[in-house]
């Protein structure tokens, strides 16, 4: 008996970390914190404007590709089935035909390419003051 009742609370910890773990991720995001310059130590920069619009410089968005420049508009993204993202509309610049790429969230500072969602994060970028 004494066993059983062990178990039972030892799945109950699991649970409540795991809903704590869960729910300290989700909702931290103000996406009207967001407009602001984004920078790496490679000299890439994005800046999102509150008007909708951003720019690009020195951007690393795909593993196989060098740093490109391109602008058009963001839009914030909150799906419940997968992590939060920054959708920009390409209207111009070095990206070729592609009209829009993810630009995931991964705090309210920092944003990041991934290419691969299970591959690596392709480029960082992180708000600057």
């Amino acid at each position: 008996m004494t066993r059983k009742r062990a178990g039972g609370r030892w799945f109950f910890a699991v649970l409540a970390a795991s809903a704590v773990l869960v729910s300290g991720c989700s909702g931290s995001v103000d996406p009207k914190k967001l407009p602001g310059v984004y920078r790496n130590d490679e000299g890439g920069q994005i800046e999102l404007s509150a008007d909708g619009t951003f720019s690009a410089e020195r951007v690393t968005t795909n593993e196989s590709a060098g740093p490109v420049d391109f602008s058009g508009s963001w839009d914030y993204q909150d799906p419940d089935t997968s992590s939060d993202f920054v959708y920009l509309g390409v209207e111009d610049g070095g990206l070729g035909k592609t009209g829009g790429i993810q630009l995931y969230v991964d705090d309210q500072d920092t944003l990041y390419f991934q290419s691969d969602p299970d591959g690596p994060v392709t480029q960082k970028l992180n708000k600057s003051s």
